[in-house]
């Protein structure tokens, strides 16, 4: 299925984040009308569609080495790392 325009937003929002003066929550309530928790559960979704990495792949893979980062402790802390 194709990004939607909200897929394509928060994207570009997250792209763009760094330009943001204000915090990445006040921002993402602002300017998406979402909760921060809302936000991060659809990007997340995000980081695994393939038109998303179609769309922007610096920020997907980005995304996704973000998250491997933040798992790998926690894979390795309960054993299941290999």
């Amino acid at each position: 299925m194709p990004l939607s325009d909200r897929d394509r937003v928060l994207l570009d929002f997250e792209a763009r984040w760094g330009r943001h003066g204000a915090a990445k929550e006040e921002a993402v309530r602002a300017e998406l009308a979402l909760t921060p928790a809302r936000y991060y559960q659809l990007l997340g979704r995000l980081v695994d569609d393939a038109d998303a990495l179609a769309y922007d792949p610096m920020l997907v893979h980005r995304l996704r080495r973000m998250r491997e980062a933040r798992t790998a402790p926690a894979t390795a802390a309960s054993g299941t790392g290999r």
